[in-house]
Parts: C-alpha cells; sequence; structure tokens
C-alpha cells in the first residue's frame, strides 16, 4: 500500500517540552526591556553631556539635526554594538516590497600596515548607498539608475539583531532615489506626521493652547497562524503563495467557538513568550496575547507608540514571528487568507493623535462640551468620508481580498462607528446646534454579591465596523495581517490633517470677525455634520443589510483591489499629498504602479502553482485510486455485486474529466497574461485566472473527499489546523 507522504504523528512530536524554568527574577521585565536598543537610557549613559540633548530635541521636539554631532553618536554607538557582540552594522530600511532590507557592512577595517581595526564615523552612520536598481520603484528609477541613498531616522533607536552565530547593529534609515525621491514607506510617514503636527499646533492656537510637537500614535494589532513545519513543507501552495490553494473543509473548523481566548497549547504559549522576550529586548512594549477566533490562529499586540517607531516595530515583529517559529518547529503564517471557509487575518491599526500630555481624541468625563475633543474628532470623521477611496486604496491586496466583506471582517465599505453616547451627541449638534450631558456611564450590577460592580462604558463596541472609535481613538480594522502600516498611517494622518487645516481657516477668519469661539465652534460642527452623517453606522457590518444601505447612501464599495487601486493616483488625491509635501504626483504614481505590479504577480504565482499542484500531485492521486478501483473491480468478476464498485468508478473518472477540463482552462489563462502593461495585466488575473484557479479548486475539493488518505498527496486541514 502507498504510504503518506506526511506523518501527523511525527508532526505532533517536533517539539518537546523543555524544562520548566522560572527565574524568580521580579525585576526581569524592566531589566530586559530595550536592552538591545540603542535608546535614551543607552545614549545618556554613553554620550557628552550637550550631544545628548541636542539628540533628544531632535527626537522628542522635531528639531533639525546637528550634522556636528555625528561622529560622536557613531563612536558611541559602535562601542555599546561591539559590547553586545555585533561585527557588522546595517542601514535598515522599508523599501516598496512591503518588508525591510538591509546590507551588512563589518565595523573591520585593516591598515596599510595589516593591522586591523574597528572604525564607525559619523558620515557611514548618516548615510549610506544600497543599490536601488533591483527595488520596486514604479518608475521612480530606471534600471540601470542604481544609485540610492540611504538615511540615519534618529527618532527610532537603532538596535541589534542576531542570533547563535551572527549580531549586527540595525540602524533605521530612510530610503531616496539619487532624485531626493521617496523609494521606501518611512519618508511619506514621517512627512504625513510633520504635517499632521502643523496643522494640529495651529489649531490648537485657536483654542488658546500653545502645545509642543503633536504626534501621531499607533497600537496594531498582529493576528497570524502557526502551523507545523512537517505540514508546510508539504504544501507547495503555502510555500510559494502563503495560503492554501485546495483544501476540503473539514468535518471540524471553528464552529464551536471553543479557540477564541481560550487556554494557549503549551507548545504555542512557549513560542509567543520566546517572542515577547525578544521583542522586549527590542523596545517593543508588548501587552496582549490571546487565541483567536479560527483553529490555529493567535494575536499579539503592544501598547501605543510614536507612529513611525511603531511601524519599524511592527515589522521588527513580524520578522521576529516568523524566525523564532522555526525553533520550535512551525512556520507562522501572516497571509490574510491561508485557509478557506475559516477566519482571515487582520492587523487592526489604533490610530491617535496628540501631545505629550493630552490624547486629543480622548473625550473626557463630559465629551459634550469639550469642545477640543469635538472639534478634532469631528475633522476625523469628515476626512473619513471625503477620502473613503484613499483608505479602501491603502489596504487592497491580493491578499486582503479574501477577507474584506467576508463574514469576519469589515466589508470594503468604509464607515464609522462612534457608539450611543457620541452618536447622540453629534445628532443633538445636528439639530440645535449645540449638545448637551444624556448618556451616562454608571455602574454595571451582576446580580451576584460577591462580584463588584463595574464601571460601564457609554456605548458598546462593534467588532465589525472598519472605523470605530473605541474610548480614546480609532481603530482601523480593515488593514491586512501582512501589510506594512505605514501606508494606512501615512494616509490617515494626510487627510485629518487637511480637514483640521481647513476647519482650521473657518475658525480663525469667524473668531477674528468678533464671534465667540464655542459660538464659532457650535455652527461649524452643526454645519459640516451633515456632508459627513452618511459615514456613520453602528450596526452590523456583517449583514447584507448594510450593503444596500451603504450603496442607497452612496458609498463606495470598491469590492476589489484591482478596482480600489485607482483612487491612489486620482487628481484629488495628488492634490492632497502634495500640498502637504508627503507625496508628490510622481512618487504617489510610483506606490500605485509598485502595487499593482504586486498584486498581478501575486495571482500570477498562485495561478502557476495551482496549475503545477493539480496537474502533478492531485491528478496522479486521482489516477492512482481510479486504477485501484479498477483492479478490485476486475477481481470481483464472478464473485459478488459490483454496482459499488462500479458507482465510485464513474465518480472518480468523471472527476478527473472535470479536473482535466478545468486544469486545461487555467493553463490558457495563465499563458494568456492579458496584455503588454500591468495595468491590463491585473484584470487578465482578477477576471480569468481567479475564476479558473477557483473552478480547479472546487473539483480538487471535491477529489480530497473522495480518495483515500495514504493516495492524497498533501496535508489536510484537519491535519494543518489541530496538530499542535
Amino acid at each position: 500500500m502507498t504510504q503518506r507522504r506526511f506523518d501527523s504523528v511525527s508532526a505532533a512530536k517536533t517539539w518537546s517540552r523543555r524544562p520548566e524554568s522560572r527565574s524568580g527574577d521580579r525585576d526581569l521585565l524592566p531589566r530586559i526591556f530595550g536592552e538591545d536598543t540603542f535608546g535614551i537610557r543607552e545614549m545618556q549613559a554613553r554620550l557628552p553631556d550637550n550631544v545628548f540633548k541636542q539628540l533628544v530635541r531632535t527626537i522628542e521636539h522635531g528639531e533639525e539635526l546637528d550634522p556636528g554631532i555625528a561622529d560622536t553618536v557613531a563612536a558611541a554607538m559602535k562601542d555599546w554594538a561591539l559590547s553586545r557582540g555585533a561585527t557588522h552594522y546595517t542601514h535598515w530600511f522599508q523599501p516598496l516590497t512591503g518588508s525591510t532590507a538591509e546590507k551588512h557592512d563589518s565595523f573591520l577595517k585593516v591598515g596599510r600596515d595589516g593591522r586591523a581595526i574597528t572604525d564607525f564615523g559619523g558620515d557611514e552612520l548618516v548615510q549610506g548607498e544600497p543599490d536601488a536598481s533591483s527595488f520596486p520603484s514604479g518608475g521612480l528609477r530606471a534600471t540601470f539608475e542604481a544609485r540610492g541613498y540611504t538615511a540615519w531616522d534618529p527618532t527610532s533607536p537603532a538596535f541589534i539583531l542576531g542570533g547563535e552565530t551572527a549580531t549586527f547593529l540595525c540602524i533605521p534609515t530612510a530610503f531616496s532615489s539619487w532624485a531626493g525621491e521617496s523609494l521606501d514607506a518611512k519618508i511619506p510617514l514621517l512627512r504625513s506626521m510633520d504635517a499632521l503636527d502643523r496643522v494640529t499646533r495651529r489649531a490648537l492656537k485657536i483654542f488658546g493652547v500653545d502645545a509642543g510637537r503633536v504626534t501621531a500614535n499607533l497600537g496594531p494589532e498582529q493576528e497570524f497562524f502557526l502551523v507545523d513545519r512537517e505540514f508546510y513543507y508539504r504544501r507547495p501552495d503555502l510555500m510559494t503563495s502563503g495560503r492554501t490553494l485546495f483544501g476540503a473543509k473539514p468535518p471540524r473548523g471553528q464552529e464551536l467557538d471553543d479557540h477564541y481566548f481560550g487556554s494557549i497549547h503549551e507548545r504555542v504559549l512557549a513560542y509567543i513568550q520566546s517572542v515577547e522576550m525578544d521583542l522586549y529586548r527590542l523596545g517593543v512594549p508588548m501587552k496582549t496575547r490571546h487565541n483567536e477566533v479560527a483553529p490555529g490562529q493567535y494575536e499579539m499586540a503592544p501598547v501605543y507608540e510614536n507612529a513611525n517607531v511603531a511601524s519599524d516595530h511592527q515589522q521588527l515583529m513580524m520578522r521576529i514571528l516568523e524566525r523564532n517559529a522555526r525553533r520550535y518547529g512551525l512556520v507562522c503564517l501572516l497571509h490574510e487568507k491561508p485557509f478557506r471557509g475559516i477566519n482571515g487575518s487582520g492587523k487592526h491599526v489604533n490610530w491617535s493623535f496628540g501631545t505629550s500630555d493630552r490624547n486629543l481624541m480622548d473625550p473626557g468625563d463630559t465629551p459634550h462640551d469639550n469642545l477640543i475633543f469635538l472639534f478634532f474628532c469631528t475633522a476625523v470623521m469628515s476626512a473619513v468620508e471625503k477620502h473613503q477611496d484613499l483608505l479602501l486604496a491603502c489596504v487592497s491586496t491580493a491578499g486582503n481580498d479574501h477577507r474584506l466583506g467576508a463574514n469576519e471582517a469589515p466589508p470594503s465599505i468604509i464607515s464609522v462607528f462612534l457608539g450611543d453616547q457620541l452618536q447622540d451627541i453629534f445628532q443633538q449638534l445636528e439639530e440645535s446646534g449645540g449638545a448637551e450631558e444624556r448618556e451616562r456611564e454608571g455602574l454595571l450590577g451582576l446580580g451576584v454579591t460577591v462580584l463588584p460592580d463595574l464601571p460601564r462604558h457609554s456605548g458598546d463596541r462593534n467588532r465589525t465596523s472598519p472605523f470605530a472609535f473605541t474610548g480614546n481613538k480609532f481603530e482601523f480594522r480593515a488593514v491586512g495581517s501582512a501589510s506594512s502600516i505605514s501606508l494606512p498611517a501615512t494616509v490617515l494622518n494626510t487627510i485629518v490633517a487637511e480637514s483640521i487645516d481647513e476647519w482650521s481657516d473657518v475658525l480663525e477668519a469667524v473668531v477674528e470677525s468678533g464671534v465667540s469661539l464655542e459660538t464659532a465652534l457650535w455652527k461649524l460642527l452643526s454645519n459640516e455634520i451633515p456632508s459627513f452623517k452618511r459615514i456613520i453606522f453602528n450596526g452590523d457590518n456583517y449583514a447584507p443589510e448594510w450593503v444596500e444601505e451603504a450603496e442607497r447612501r452612496g458609498l463606495l464599495n470598491t469590492g476589489n483591489t484591482v478596482t480600489a487601486l485607482p483612487a491612489l493616483a486620482a487628481h484629488k488625491n495628488e492634490e492632497l499629498f502634495d500640498k502637504y509635501g508627503v507625496m508628490s504626483p510622481r512618487e504617489l504614481e510610483a506606490r500605485l504602479e509598485v502595487l499593482t505590479e504586486q498584486y498581478f504577480i501575486k495571482i500570477n504565482i498562485e495561478g502557476e502553482t495551482a496549475a503545477h499542484m493539480a496537474r502533478c500531485m492531485i491528478l496522479p492521486a486521482a489516477v492512482t485510486y481510479l486504477e485501484r478501483l479498477a483492479a478490485a473491480r476486475s477481481g470481483t468478476k464472478g464473485v459478488a455485486p459490483t454496482s459499488g464498485l462500479d458507482s465510485n468508478i464513474a465518480r472518480v473518472s468523471g472527476l478527473i474529466d472535470e479536473l482535466t477540463e478545468a486544469l486545461d482552462e487555467l493553463d490558457t489563462q495563465n499563458e494568456e497574461l492579458g496584455g503588454d502593461e500591468v495595468a491590463e495585466k491585473v484584470f487578465h488575473m482578477r477576471d480569468n485566472v481567479i475564476p479558473a484557479m477557483n473552478a480547479v479548486r472546487d473539483v480538487a475539493d471535491r477529489m480530497e473527499k473522495v480518495i483515500p488518505d495514504d493516495l492524497w498527496p498533501m496535508p489536510g486541514y484537519r491535519d494543518i489546523l489541530f496538530v499542535k
């Protein structure tokens, strides 16, 4: 009998329980936090006082960096890195691939006399020159134009990465072309933060507040799947595309709702703990870990940070998640939809902005008369309504198309959830031009003497909303799990900056005419609310009725990446980003081209992989089973009735015919590609290749339920999802 090419029992044994170690060190977490970063603590200890203070002013207040301190900082950074075991340094940057890049250079230098020393100067710290020709540039660089620059970002701390055999210093940097155009995710994000800072400080002055630097803050929640390494390497689709292109629904999936917030399996907990400890050392303030809804799915989340640092840390988090999984015989899947029929993964980005001592998204105890909060909160909602297209475009990817609109994630319709109290306040503002307190939080009694009364919030949460107010921040829930958070954050910062800027113009003019600030604000809000109230929806975003209602309201519903992406370079959006100095039209169009090409390439890879697996793995298994049935049928002639064998032979033979026909169509569509330009090819991928892939999968998944386990050539969902 043919043996299965994988062994579930063996996979379950690939990790053995390690001896339990509890150090009892009550100061462990505070002691190790940030020890692998050249942060404020290390800088203060290693830099001269005047240099340290100059650097802190740049980091905390956005002051221009004095280039004269670079040599001093570089020497201190080198000494620290060497003391941590580093042998090399790299300018660590975020090109338009969506991940990170690094080129390692040694600290070692050899003199003419052959003696070796370690050296690292200010010029090496401040600027690097990686080859820019092989990174996606969207037309900003021709292939023969190879020069690119990395520039030290002093506002994000340098850090140490490494393992058992290699340790190196990573210096967060921006990446630009020779012409000074952004080739990365960091530069537009930093520009958008500057724009938001500039216009918000101007607005606060109208309210009589002379504020210091205003920063955007992010707190991304990362969802992911863990699968055994044994199964991962038996699945070409997981290896090449990050998701299963075939897989019949198992008898048990997530229907029992028993995985969500359940006890974390020991092997998984050991892995997650190792991830957290490594991230603590890198200064990432991890806070939460838990089982997610789908079997094999988990979530981890840090607390709020400055948006630029949070973006860097998010990239580090994805790297550590993937790296550490191997140590435990696991593979971490960050794809938005690794498995059909069960929940996919998102990256909920919690966003707010404020000064060092005030969160401008915090309504306080009396939001109805918190003028500053009402102004900024309303500006956010106006921005979201005006730029639905941008918010949809910045989260649209081939992977996220499987998730948005499914019964697990917000649909591709942007709406805002406010909660009962704020909904009531804005309704009052629209109707009467003012608001009074009508909703109180109060206490929630649980009807049991030994249980305490709990403070009850003024409104419930809405986990189906793509953009929900959650007490003192907005949660952008449509971002995909594999995506960088830089582009969504850049978009949010920029569109909100525009609203604040425009509304400040109106308020300044009215107040200068002699009208009181409060009267001017009430009038502004009551006039503006009707223009964006269609975006407010507190109901069930998963319900089919909402899709119909959203259409009646005139809200966008792009449905897929191919339709959504062109909005990036729409004329109004080019003007927006150009006006606030975030991205030039060329830089914006380059991102559209890169994202469009990535969509095409990913679907093309999936199409080719699906065709190969179906023809070279699944079809041979089906033919072998048919041969086995035919042999059994031949051996039973004249012995017993064979109607059962006959019906199974007919079924398998029919499935083989169906699969062959569907495969031929997929091969045709894969070869066609749809045109010479990427803009044409993506339509071919969406309209022809994806339906052809789905048709092949439909037949293959039915085959999986018929063909014996010992013949089926790949691990099924039952094994992948439940073996831990």
